[in-house]
């Protein structure tokens, strides 16, 4: 997930990777790009997108739960990343070996170890992957050393993996380079030559280095497979043509960046065969960006109320409380904006949906104990109930009055007694 910095706005430039990059103080993600799987809900709904009448719904399937077998591997994975050191070992291995004798498995390795790097930040995972099987490893043992000489042409762009550098520059001023950051040429095919000298300050400098050719060639690509959304002159998503397998049957676009705004947008338009759980991935991650839950509650409303609109924000919503029950149990707004909801299936009869939701929220209700103390035996409960033996279903609150001591105490509309 490769997101501005500042959570709020996109941020994109024409060269994304300058020459020198600076450690910023975090790095954060807000664009969708998970390959997690679907929720088991979407097969229910599947189910019944397409039903003209009521359903026979036996109940709403939980997750899967992980296998023991899957736990024991889980465990192995958190004991080998635990220990830095071994970590570090692993990755030098793969780096010490020449480009055309990485695996698969060598250049998965150097991934998830050079993503967090603030060189590699803004890149996504495609050009991350295609960089970490063409660099090279190179160590510089003693303090002192000079990489590159003022003037000297340029072939390769640096990544500090250890160490520290410091960049000299004629006026006299100098700056220092860490781990993560890089120095060396821009993506371009042109002539360029270093302005100072870089020379190392400890001892033990390490690097990975990316011939020119190669550092041009990956992002150009890139470049092509990009498709830009403007709105009124500004960028507002940017989405890259991807294939997830050599037969070319799964390609398509994947979101990669957008304005907070586009991506609640996106939620309700047609998804590529590549993002196929765009939806799932952003209630996961809406939290990093958006202040309120409600900005993406008010939309779907607003867009209910469109024909060709309604099935998807139902798919939405019924994901939405079947993953993160939570964002409604503990909000009081987002507790009426789910009845507010319910009562819109209701007006426009669509029973098989309203089901479901009602299955989906008592599978994700939890017990508790709520206290209400009256001044007097005859003083008002301020809410009503509904059922018992003569309905033939359990005793259910069906009212709350708003901001009586009911409702101050946590009681709502749909709790079961």
């Amino acid at each position: 997930f490769q997101l501005p910095a500042d959570l709020t706005k996109m941020h994109l430039t024409d060269n994304p990777h300058p020459q020198v990059t600076h450690v910023p103080s975090s790095q954060s993600g807000c664009s969708i790009a998970s390959d997690s799987g679907s929720s088991s809900l979407s097969d229910i709904y599947q189910a019944t997108e397409s039903e003209m009448g009521d359903v026979d719904l036996t109940g709403l399937p939980e997750a899967p739960v992980d296998s023991e077998d899957e736990e024991e591997e889980e465990d192995e994975d958190i004991d080998r990343t635990s220990d830095p050191l071994l970590g570090r070992d692993v990755v030098r291995e793969c780096l010490e070996k020449e480009p055309a004798d990485k695996t698969d498995d060598d250049i998965e390795q150097l991934l998830e170890f050079m993503h967090q790097l603030p060189a590699f930040a803004n890149m996504t995972m495609s050009v991350r992957r295609e960089l970490c099987s063409v660099m090279i490893f190179e160590v510089v043992e003693q303090a002192g050393a000079i990489i590159l000489e003022d003037g000297q042409e340029l072939d390769s762009w640096y990544v500090i993996l250890n160490g520290t550098v410091e960049i000299t520059y004629p006026d006299g001023k100098s700056e220092s380079l860490c781990m993560g950051n890089s120095f060396g040429i821009t993506p371009s095919l042109d002539k360029q030559y270093m302005n100072g000298v870089v020379r190392t300050k400890v001892d033990d400098c390490q690097f990975v280095c990316i011939a020119q050719q190669d550092y041009w060639r990956i992002l150009n690509h890139v470049e092509k497979n990009t498709h830009k959304v403007e709105e009124e002159g500004e960028i507002v998503m940017v989405k890259e043509h991807r294939e997830l397998d050599r037969s070319g049957t799964r390609k398509g676009h994947i979101v990669i960046k957008a304005t907070p705004e586009r991506l609640i947008m996106h939620l309700i338009e047609e998804h590529s065969i590549v993002d196929p759980t765009y939806i799932e991935d952003f209630l996961l991650t809406y939290r990093t960006f958006l202040t309120s839950p409600l900005e993406v509650g008010n939309k779907l409303l607003e867009w209910f109320t469109v024909d060709s609109l309604r099935d998807k924000v139902t798919r939405v919503v019924l994901l939405w409380v079947n993953n993160h029950f939570n964002d409604f149990e503990g909000d009081p707004a987002m507790t009426r904006f789910l009845e507010e909801f319910e009562k819109n299936l209701e007006d426009t009869k669509m029973k098989g949906h309203l089901r479901l939701l009602n299955i989906a929220c008592a599978a994700k209700a939890k017990w508790r104990q709520i206290t209400l103390q009256k001044p007097s035996r005859d003083s008002p409960l301020f809410f009503s109930l509904l059922g018992g033996s003569d309905k033939g279903f359990g005793i259910f609150v069906e009212t709350v009055e708003i901001g009586s001591k009911a409702a101050e105490a946590g009681l709502k509309r749909g709790d079961q007694v």
